[in-house]
């Protein structure tokens, strides 16, 4: 199964949504197709076969629905990522600048240890600000980023460009203009 098409062919636009505008990328009817689910764990598993990876970091939500499958097929621990205030034990939390404001992520104290080799797993990279968040927490935790991996990538917001610094592998399995 070529992953690529079979998540073209699956995931659905929503015109307008959540504005005027957006061209939503609806991936429900992926989560609805075991069959393409399975297949998109799988290439995740092969595209990081040979990195060291330590542990997944998966972003809230929806970095959880893939970042945690991913996880168990490469036998290693899975770590929340979530907004500031969601998460019940003591954590450790990452500020960072939106466009209009800011906002805060947070994981447990003691997820990331120090030199571990931690993934950061989402379902879409757009500006690449929370994904670039989420990795400067990896390494205020003394963790390594070991990579970046999305489902869809929308390259008009260019989100790339922010995580290129980390100098670790971006692999996003559909990328949009």
């Amino acid at each position: 199964m070529d992953v690529n098409v079979a998540i073209r062919n699956t995931i659905r636009t929503i015109p307008d949504f959540p504005k005027p505008g957006i061209q939503f990328k609806d991936i429900t009817p992926i989560l609805e197709n075991p069959v393409v689910s399975r297949a998109i764990v799988a290439e995740f598993v092969k595209l990081y076969h040979g990195v060291k990876v330590d542990a997944v970091a998966g972003v809230e939500s929806r970095g959880f629905l893939f970042g945690l499958p991913l996880a168990m097929e490469l036998n290693v621990p899975f770590i929340i990522v979530r907004k500031k205030g969601k998460l019940p034990a003591e954590t450790v939390n990452f500020k960072y600048d939106l466009e209009y404001g800011s906002a805060e992520i947070e994981v447990h104290k003691g997820a990331i240890k120090k030199g571990m080799n931690v993934l950061v797993h989402d379902d879409l990279l757009a500006t690449g600000g929370t994904a670039g968040a989420a990795a400067q927490l990896i390494e205020k935790e003394e963790g390594i980023v070991a990579g970046f991996s999305f489902l869809i990538e929308l390259d008009d917001l260019k989100g790339r460009e922010k995580l290129v610094r980390f100098d670790k592998p971006i692999i996003s399995l559909v990328r949009y203009n």
